[in-house]
């Protein structure tokens, strides 16, 4: 993790409000988010080694893929914010409780300036358009505001489409796309379309997530035909 101290000019103004959570599991109706440890790898890779998934972005695109077990688990050990925050997705309930569908990651701390990244985010194609990741976000973002951070930031590649969609979803506004950002695992360099929400458009977002959840909240999450 970087800048868990606050810096000499925000200390003496004496507003520092940010500190860093401690790893805990978070747990919602639908899902449970764990601290990721290399023990779930195995199961991450059954959930996420699959074309559909790295097409969009995750992993550097889909010349990152390692369908090979052993390969997949050397990239996880270079990819995965190992030192930050991140989780294991698991469904609770319905006849899929206990599995790992996925992993989110709070990053890039920085508490002077109260600032967090929510990201290197994916889940099981199986799950795509259901609470799941809804209810992640929910449990993240409680936990970014309640520890103090006033600005939650999440990217998606500018071609995903799809991630873009749902971030904007979530209630979060497109700040502009920062171009030449990041390469990818084919050497081409991705533009990242930037969002963010704020300490004080938290309560609107929470009141619209828990909104999408409770209109689930009788049904288990069921897993779904995966795209092709």
């Amino acid at each position: 993790m970087r800048d868990r101290e606050p810096g000499p000019d925000v200390c003496q103004a004496g507003r520092v409000t940010a500190s860093i959570p401690a790893p805990a599991s978070l747990v919602g109706i639908h899902v449970r988010l764990d601290p990721l440890t290399p023990d779930h790898v195995p199961a991450l890779h059954a959930a996420l080694a699959h074309p559909a998934v790295f097409a969009g972005g995750f992993g550097g695109g889909a010349a990152g893929l390692r369908t090979d077990p052993d390969a997949f688990a050397e990239w996880a050990r270079g990819y995965f914010r190992w030192d930050d925050l991140p989780h294991a997705v698991i469904l609770v309930g319905g006849p899929h409780d206990g599995a790992l569908v996925g992993t989110s990651t709070l990053t890039d701390l920085d508490v002077p300036r109260e600032r967090i990244h929510l990201g290197w985010t994916a889940y099981d194609p199986r799950v795509w358009g259901t609470v799941v990741n809804a209810e992640a976000k929910r449990l993240l973002l409680g936990l970014a505001f309640d520890s103090g951070f006033g600005r939650v930031e999440l990217q998606a590649d500018a071609r995903n489409d799809r991630s873009r969609a749902a971030i904007l979803k979530l209630g979060a506004t497109l700040e502009g796309v920062r171009r030449r950002d990041q390469r990818r695992a084919d050497g081409t360099w991705r533009d990242a379309a930037v969002h963010s929400i704020l300490v004080d458009e938290w309560p609107a977002v929470r009141a619209s997530l828990d909104a999408r959840i409770a209109a689930h909240a009788d049904r288990p999450v069921l897993f779904r035909t995966p795209p092709a």
